[in-house]
C-alpha cells in the first residue's frame, strides 16, 4: 500500500483540537508484530506508523495499542481486552454460526410474561443466554482480528488481521443477539471517512 495515504493526516486531526496517541517507532511496530506472530495489514501498519498508536476515530476513536510493563502489547478501550493477541495469527472465520442456529435461539427467548413465577423466568432467561454465549460470544468467533472501536451500547468494530478477510473491517453488535458483519471495507476507508466529516473538538 502506498503510505502516502497517511500524508497529513495526523496534522488535520490533530488541528481539529482532537487527541492522538504518539506513532510507533518501526521498532516498536516490529516488536508487537514479532510479539503477536503475524505482519498486520498494511492500512493499519501506515496508520501505526504515521498518525498513531490509536486515538480520535469513528465513533469513540482508536483502541490505542500499548506495551505494558511486563512486555505485552494490548488494545486499551472498551472491548480491547476482547482481542486475543495471542491467537491473532490464526484464521479469523468469515463465515460463523449457522443463521438459523441463531434463528431458532432468537425464537426461543423467554419471555417474563410467560411466566407465573419470576424465578422461574429468570432461570429459563439465564440457560437460554449461556445458550446464545455459546454460539455467538466464544473466542472462537473473533481470533484472528482485533476489536478497534466501541460504538456504544457494547457494539464495537474489528479489523480482520488473518485469512482470507485480512485487512477488513467488521461491525459486532452482537449485543443485539445477530453475527458480526463485515463493513465491506478497509481500515484507512473507515478512518478517512470519519476524518473527512470530523469537525473540531468543543472548546
Amino acid at each position: 500500500m502506498d503510505e502516502q495515504i497517511w500524508t497529513g493526516v495526523r496534522e488535520r486531526v490533530l488541528a481539529l483540537g482532537l487527541h492522538l496517541e504518539d506513532p510507533l517507532s518501526p521498532e516498536e511496530l516490529a516488536d508487537l508484530e514479532a510479539t503477536i506472530g503475524v505482519r498486520l495489514p498494511e492500512e493499519y501498519r501506515g496508520f501505526l506508523l504515521h498518525v498513531g498508536a490509536g486515538g480520535a476515530g469513528p465513533s469513540y476513536g482508536v483502541f490505542p495499542v500499548r506495551k505494558g510493563e511486563d512486555g505485552t502489547w494490548e488494545w486499551d478501550g472498551d472491548g480491547g481486552d476482547m482481542t486475543l493477541p495471542d491467537r491473532l495469527a490464526e484464521p479469523f472465520d468469515a463465515v460463523g454460526p449457522d443463521p438459523e442456529v441463531l434463528a431458532d435461539l432468537e425464537a426461543g427467548h423467554p419471555e417474563e410474561e410467560d411466566f407465573d413465577d419470576i424465578e422461574e423466568y429468570d432461570a429459563a432467561y439465564e440457560a437460554w443466554e449461556e445458550r446464545l454465549m455459546s454460539v455467538l460470544w466464544t473466542d472462537e468467533r473473533t481470533v484472528g482480528a482485533i476489536c478497534l472501536c466501541h460504538l456504544g451500547c457494547a457494539q464495537r468494530q474489528w479489523l480482520v488481521v488473518s485469512g482470507p478477510e485480512r485487512g477488513r473491517m467488521w461491525d459486532d453488535a452482537r449485543c443485539d443477539h445477530v453475527d458480526l458483519e463485515p463493513l465491506n471495507t478497509g481500515f484507512a476507508e473507515w478512518y478517512l471517512s470519519w476524518l473527512r466529516d470530523a469537525r473540531p473538538a468543543p472548546r
